[in-house]
This record gives structure tokens, C-alpha cells and sequence, in this order.
């Protein structure tokens, strides 16, 4: 009887086991890291809407090679080493086959070189320093969303097209907001070179948890610029623009730009409170491509969530389906063939047709600009006219960006 009751209880475990075993085998699961609380949070709050409306597209059309989707998300609280215990905990206990996310360029720079032990491919759809991609790049690093430079490639040559001579800047006191400056000196002076700018000491690096920007508005002011170009974002921007207003600083006589001033987060925030006719930059422009796909994208959006989707929301689902598609690529979900199956993709999501190039895993993608714009048919600013640069025309070459695989 004793016997009995035990072979009977080894086929139970059997079963049991060899059914966790497949149910474990038919889920990809994807680990996602942005910011979800604080003061950014609405950045990961689009981010994770179009994370969740990919997956459930996707697994609606029979998942991926016949692989249910499931998402794991955390918070990375913009802070470096949260981010990297979130990572790891994605990685080792919830044991997920691909990473997405990053929000801020010094997480990203922390994160990313950990990257390359974790042996996980990652998908970075917001960060934006080139540093990423270029100084320490490594093989397990992607980024479908435009970097910095491309970015500030794009304000350049607008900067040039309004003819002011002597420019300064306002930005974020880490690396994004002086890399901005930088980048955007070094592409203006090359296209005009009687460009002059404000020395480091004029210029305004406001530290990021800054919410009183009185003074160094008044310096921007004082200074008597001809353009200002302006990198902060986020909850910063919206602080910004909000003083500056009462301010009278957009009734200046110098050009303004905003490197992620079309941000839908600021633009929603912001409402009627957003000057008119500003250039501003974004990743992506909801109304910038009247493809299918694009519109498809804009419509389910809307749909779920009643909102228009940010670039955050639409990098986060660009990147689920650029994960998909690797998958039918490579045939499989092993990480090594996820990433060789990556390097040179070339995908249409809704801001167009990317390719990861195999030198850097960059995507070539367009950067859109447009100036502000009231419209009763919107809760918010639009961009009219929208301006297009062609990702090819802004993007360094790999030898630019400084990667060695």
C-alpha cells in the first residue's frame, strides 16, 4: 500500500512538474524600469500604458511564436542604484528574457555596464545620452528612441534657420543638460561659425530638484541673448515655463527652443499655459506620420486611456514590438539569439522606420520639431507646422559615437 501511495505520488510530482515546466516555457516575459513615482512619474505612467497596450495586442494576436506575454514593471525613482537593484531583481528572481525602460540619462550611464554581466538584452526608450550608445556601449545595449545628439542635431540647424548670433542655454546640472549644451555648440558652430555662446559661467545648470527658477530666469534675461535653447523636461520644464511666463520671458526678443518641450506629459500639464509659437523638440509626434500603423497606434491609445500617446508611451510600445519582432527573426527567445537578432533590424512602428545599426545598436530614426500651437480640436498645445528631419541627417556615424562593441 506504502508503495503504492508513493509511485502514485511521484507521477503527481511528474505531472505537475512537467506542466510548470511548459506553462514556464510558453511566457515571454519582459521586464520594464521607469519612473513611477515622484515627480516624473507621469513619464513612467505613459511608458507602462504603452508597454501594457502592446502585450495585449500582441497576445490577442496569438503572443509571440506562440508565447504568452507578461510584463513585470519597476520603479527605478530616477536614482541610479534603485534602478539597478530593480534591474537585477527582473533579471535573477522574476528571471525575465528582455529589459526595457530607463527614464534619466545618469541611471541609464550607471546601468547600462552592468548591462553586459547580466547577459539580458536591453532596450533603452527614453535616456538619451549618447554616452549609452557610444563610450560604453556594449552588446546587450539597444535604444530605439533618438539620443541626444540626434536631437540637438535637429535644434542646430533650426538655430541656424532663425538667424540668432549669441546663444544660451538653461538645462538640467547632470549629463543630459550639459551634453545638450555641448552637442548643441559644437553642430551650430560647424553650421554657422559666427555663432557665439555665453561662456559656462552665463549660462544656467539649475540642479534637478530645483522648483524655484526666479533667478536663473533673471540671468537668462540679463545676459541679453539672441536664442535660448532649453533642455530641461519633465516636471522642471513645467515649473519653467509656468515662472518664466509670469516672468515675461517669452515676451524677450530672443529665439526660445525646447529640446522636449512637445513632451505630452508638459503639454497636458501645461494646458493653455504653454506660450504660443515656441519651437519645441520631441522623440515622437502623434500627429507627425499619417501612416496605418501610426494611426492605428493613436487610436487604440485614445480608446484605453482617453489620452493622446507621449513619446514615452509610444517608445515603450515600439519596443515591445521590436522584441517581437527579433523573436520571429531569431526563431526563438534565447537572449544571445535575441540579440544578434536585433543588430541591424529594421522595423516600421508608428513614428516610422527604424533601423538598430549593428556598429553602436542605435536606432536611425526621424526627430521631430514643430512650434506651438492652440487648437480647439486638442486639450493641449499641438506642434504647427511640424518639422521632420530624416533620421539619417541627424544621427553621428558610428565612428562619431565613440562605440566599440
Amino acid at each position: 500500500m506504502k508503495r503504492k501511495v508513493y509511485c502514485s505520488l511521484l507521477v503527481l510530482t511528474f505531472i505537475l512538474t512537467s506542466f510548470i515546466g511548459a506553462h514556464a516555457a510558453s511566457t515571454a516575459k519582459i521586464g520594464f524600469t521607469y519612473i513611477m513615482s515622484g515627480p516624473f512619474s507621469a513619464y513612467g505612467q505613459f511608458a507602462k500604458q504603452g508597454a501594457e497596450l502592446a502585450i495585449e495586442e500582441i497576445n490577442a494576436a496569438g503572443g509571440i511564436n506562440g508565447n504568452k506575454v507578461e510584463g513585470f514593471f519597476e520603479d527605478s525613482t530616477g536614482k541610479a542604484d534603485v534602478a539597478l537593484r530593480a534591474i537585477r531583481k527582473l533579471v535573477y528572481q522574476d528571471k525575465v528574457d528582455m529589459l526595457i525602460g530607463l527614464d534619466s540619462s545618469g541611471v541609464a550611464k550607471t546601468v547600462v555596464p552592468s548591462i553586459e554581466q547580466m547577459k539580458t538584452p536591453l532596450i533603452i526608450t527614453h535616456a538619451a545620452t549618447p554616452d549609452v550608445t557610444g563610450s560604453v556601449c556594449n552588446k546587450y545595449t539597444f535604444r530605439i528612441s533618438l539620443n541626444l545628439a540626434q536631437n540637438v542635431k535637429a535644434a542646430a540647424l533650426l538655430a541656424k534657420e532663425t538667424g540668432a548670433k549669441k546663444w544660451t542655454t538653461v538645462g538640467p546640472d547632470y549629463a543630459f543638460g550639459h551634453q545638450s549644451w555641448e552637442y548643441f555648440e559644437k553642430y551650430l558652430k560647424e553650421l554657422n561659425p559666427e555663432t557665439t555662446f555665453l561662456p559656462k559661467e552665463d549660462v544656467a545648470f539649475p540642479p534637478f530638484k530645483t522648483t524655484d527658477f526666479s533667478a536663473y530666469i533673471t540671468k537668462v534675461m540679463s545676459s541679453k541673448p539672441d536664442g535660448v535653447f532649453i533642455s530641461l523636461w519633465g516636471g522642471n520644464l513645467i515649473d519653467f515655463v509656468r515662472q518664466a511666463s509670469s516672468m515675461g520671458f517669452f515676451n524677450g526678443d530672443f529665439q526660445v527652443l525646447f529640446s522636449l518641450g512637445a513632451a505630452t506629459e508638459v503639454l497636458t500639464a501645461l494646458g493653455d499655459k504653454m506660450p504660443e509659437g515656441l519651437w519645441v523638440g520631441t522623440r515622437y509626434w502623434f500627429l507627425a506620420n499619417d501612416s496605418a500603423k501610426n494611426k492605428s497606434f493613436v487610436d487604440s491609445y485614445f480608446k484605453k486611456y482617453g489620452a493622446y500617446p507621449s513619446y514615452n508611451a509610444h517608445g515603450a510600445y515600439s519596443a515591445v514590438y521590436a522584441y517581437k519582432a527579433a523573436a520571429e527573426k531569431a526563431g526563438s527567445l534565447d537572449k544571445e539569439k535575441i540579440v544578434s537578432a536585433l543588430e541591424g533590424l529594421k522595423l516600421e512602428i508608428p513614428t516610422g522606420t527604424i533601423e538598430f545599426r549593428k556598429g553602436d545598436h542605435q536606432a536611425v530614426t526621424d526627430a521631430h520639431w514643430g512650434k506651438t500651437a492652440a487648437d480647439t480640436a486638442y486639450p493641449h498645445r499641438i506642434l504647427k507646422p511640424v518639422k521632420i528631419f530624416n533620421g539619417q541627417d541627424v544621427t553621428p556615424s558610428v565612428a562619431e559615437s565613440g562605440c566599440s562593441m
